[in-house]
């Protein structure tokens, strides 16, 4: 049960003041995690064109950080949707490959949307490898704060770790077309509200779901500074949807992107079951044999 408003693990989330103090320590080793969607119009089979965060990156990141590319080397590029989960063995082989084990403490952050960092957080966490953290407010704060950046590209050797796959965490869709008629299961739309209630045709049918519950991913940030909200102000958000403890809470948007993030909320506030439809609306919305309803 959730009793109390309060990040439950602390441990994975850093301030910018934190890492500015431990920047040179030899055990941290930092990420860029942007990647950029840029809408399309009415081509619901391709609901946006992705663009990797390097150029941004080679123009300016926080030092000593290194860059992770999504969708080219962290997804299943067989795939017909953007950012499916590959196997489990070859992301481990992937992250492993890029630097990410150990014994170094992993920072992602990201440029434009925390979702970027805590979709790769989920994938390392899938893995079993818990030495990781995500930067509160990214790089748009470190900015802000006017703490150091640089040119210059780094890239971390080889590193390695004892994978426990998790597989559980990732579901597809019929693990979600069971959970709609299941009342011990809840789901979760962390997509915008005009998306959720049918206003935009981006991924094929409008609307959301059948039963599906919205708390749009924005929510859960705080506007100015894109960190993450306080706890408290989340359990709430959370709880005004009936979202309690004794569900299974399925996160869908719609790629599994925005997803990812309401589930590290939740995860924070001590949920347990907590689960992230990987194609989302991409797959969903385009099969007209599953259910969807607008309101």
């Amino acid at each position: 049960m959730v009793d109390s408003a309060q990040w439950k693990h602390s441990n994975a989330i850093v301030d910018c003041d934190w890492l500015k103090d431990h920047i040179d320590d030899q055990s941290i080793r930092i990420y860029d995690c942007s990647t950029y969607l840029h809408y399309t119009d009415d081509h619901p089979s391709k609901p946006y064109d992705v663009v990797s965060g390097l150029t941004e990156y080679k123009k300016e990141h926080i030092t000593k950080s290194a860059y992770l590319d999504l969708q080219n080397d962290l997804s299943n590029t067989d795939s017909p949707y953007s950012f499916t989960l590959p196997k489990l063995s070859h992301l481990a082989y992937c992250l492993k490959q890029l630097g990410i084990g150990d014994p170094h403490h992993i920072i992602l952050y990201s440029r434009n949307g925390v979702q970027w960092a805590t979709r790769i957080w989920w994938m390392i966490y899938v893995l079993g490898y818990k030495k990781v953290s995500i930067l509160n407010g990214g790089f748009s704060e470190w900015k802000r704060l006017g703490m150091p950046t640089e040119q210059t590209l780094t890239c971390f050797p080889a590193a390695d770790f004892d994978s426990e796959d998790k597989p559980e965490i990732f579901v597809g869709r019929e693990h979600v077309l069971a959970s709609i008629y299941d009342d011990k299961s809840v789901l979760i739309n962390a997509l915008t509200a005009d998306i959720h209630w049918g206003h935009s045709k981006r991924y094929g049918r409008p609307g959301h779901i059948t039963s599906s519950l919205n708390i749009p991913f924005h929510t859960l940030v705080e506007p100015d500074s894109g960190k993450f909200v306080s706890p408290k102000t989340a359990l709430k958000i959370f709880q005004d949807q009936n979202i309690s403890s004794n569900l299974k809470i399925i996160n869908y948007c719609g790629g599994g992107i925005a997803a990812s993030l309401n589930a590290f909320i939740l995860y924070q506030l001590g949920f347990e079951n907590i689960f992230i439809y990987d194609n989302s609306l991409s797959e969903w919305a385009m099969d007209p044999n599953l259910p969807m309803e607008i309101c």
